[in-house]
């Protein structure tokens, strides 16, 4: 892991926490990631055959999220054909190791690829990645796999793992399920009665066939020995001499069904460290959501519980990095959200002075920084919209946000910045004022209106995370990919966080 030290130490003077030059905002060379697209086509939600193949989600909104009852079949299927019944995947990392965790990659476009040299480069050493939710956008088809799974990460040498989210979910899981377990597939279960439940299966989206030949050439992509992994469900444990990571499906909803719940129970219990990896964060966008369990209980319970020794959470979803660090009974815990690794980002201006859980605004962490979002975000809508008047410079962002946030911006502005009317209106519009009415900035952004943005301009404000594991702790690093050649080069590294595990 001696390559990744040196990364983190030229990251940590690079970053956009350092410079407006290593947030991407002086762009004069775009990466080698073009090169490695399949068509320049890309990825946009405002096709409407994009948004109805999606429809699952509104339907699970209205009538009931049926991801638990299909999960259970799942696991039934998958024990019956030999999978581990504790889910457990086998591993010999030995006392010390490293992973990737890449959070709700799967677009397939400029803001995917993008990430695909810094993983390559920070991850050559690593022993194995998590995809951890969004595999594959809109919703986890089979067929989808080869251009947003196989193709950007045909040259990560080591084995890929994952954990399902909401879009994966939206075929029934079959597409994940095909590709990280060789399941077959499940049964469609017909039928039609005057109910809610019978209401969204008449109109529920069922799965895509999968097309077996163009999958197998897929898989021709990541063909080597060690690039080969097959785990037992959507929800699994590994343990190492130091550590134990859970990973957890938590469907459309973000809640476990009874059975996964009981499962979570046995593996949580033991005094061993635990990491949990999961679909949905647990503190995101200065809120807590402790993810409901089927009978009782939260998974958050079982996180903060001490006998079981959780000392992280990681979720994807949230298309974004922060972090809060939880005190609980005299310990930290570490809440992270890390859905930033593919899909279109998720405004941070529009986090609130932080204060859920106890965590103090000066130990939370976020990336993008709130004045690149604003900033980004007014440049985006400034074009688009043909209105000047939005457009805040990253230095103007940067101010406003202290004056709404009341702290210090965490890079120095190094230029005189007189604050006027017009920019706090600005502000206003794009969401880093609470107002009524605003721009869409955030989920509706990204669910209804990504076509404004031009997806092959950077910077991408994306991110990936390097964790490593040795007897003495565990060592969690966020690093950005921004789409321009010198962070290619020179990865940033936005944040680090040390977690003694003795």
């Amino acid at each position: 892991m001696v390559m990744v030290e040196v990364a983190a130490e030229r990251g940590k003077e690079a970053s956009s926490r350092v410079s407006e030059a290593g947030a991407g905002w002086d762009c004069t060379e775009v990466g080698t990631y073009r090169a490695l697209r399949p068509d320049r086509d890309g990825f946009s939600w405002f096709n409407p055959r994009t948004l109805w193949r999606s429809r699952n989600e509104v339907l699970a909104g209205l009538f009931g999220d049926p991801s638990g009852k299909v999960r259970v079949r799942w696991m039934r299927a998958q024990r019956a054909r030999g999978a581990d019944p504790e889910c457990r995947i086998d591993r010999a990392d030995g006392p010390s190791f490293s992973f990737l965790l890449l959070g709700d990659p799967g677009e397939g476009d400029a803001s995917q690829y993008a990430t695909v040299p810094g993983i390559l480069k920070i991850g050559q050493d690593t022993d194995f990645a998590v995809l951890a939710s969004d595999v594959i956008y809109p919703a986890g088809a089979g067929n989808d796999y080869p251009d947003k799974f196989y193709r950007p990460y045909k040259d990560y040498k080591a084995p890929i793992y994952a954990i399902p989210g909401n879009h994966d979910w939206y075929d029934g899981l079959g597409g994940f399920m095909r590709v990280f377990c060789e399941a077959p597939p499940l049964k469609v279960q017909e039928g039609f009665s005057l109910s809610p439940g019978g209401l969204r299966g008449l109109l529920w989206s069922k799965p895509e066939p999968i097309d077996e030949k163009l999958l197998e050439r897929a898989r021709e992509m990541r063909p080597l020995p060690g690039q080969q992994a097959v785990q037992p469900g959507p929800y699994w444990f590994m343990e190492s001499d130091n550590l134990v990571i859970v990973g957890i499906d938590t469907g459309i909803e973000g809640t476990l069904d009874r059975e996964q719940g009981e499962w979570l129970r046995r593996i949580s219990a033991g005094p061993k460290p635990k990491l949990l990896i999961t679909g949905k964060p647990i503190y995101s966008r200065n809120q807590h959501k402790p993810c409901p369990i089927e009978g009782g209980g939260t998974v958050d319970d079982l996180v903060r519980d001490p006998a079981n020794r959780y000392v992280a959470a990681i979720g994807g979803d949230i298309h974004n990095y922060q972090r809060y660090p939880v005190t609980v009974d005299g310990r930290v815990i570490q809440y992270i959200v890390a859905g930033g690794s593919g899909a279109f980002t998720h405004a941070t201006h529009t986090i609130r002075k932080v204060t859920v859980g106890g965590v103090a605004e000066r130990d939370f962490r976020c990336y993008p920084l709130r004045g690149d979002s604003l900033s980004f975000y007014s440049g985006l809508y400034s074009k688009r919209l043909r209105m000047k008047w939005l457009y805040l410079r990253p230095a103007e962002a940067a101010c406003i946000m202290r004056e709404q946030i009341g702290n210090d911006p965490v890079r120095p502005v190094t230029e005189e910045v007189r604050i006027t009317s017009r920019m706090r209106w600005a502000a206003r519009f794009l969401g880093a004022w609470p107002m009524p009415l605003r721009l869409p900035v955030g989920r509706v952004f990204h669910r209804w209106l990504s076509e404004l943005s031009d997806w092959d301009t950077p910077p991408f404000f994306k991110s990936f995370l390097h964790i490593s594991v040795t007897p003495a702790e565990l060592r969690i690093r966020c690093f950005a990919a921004t789409g321009c050649l010198a962070q290619e080069v020179d990865p940033p590294l936005e944040d680090e966080v040390r977690i003694p595990l003795t």
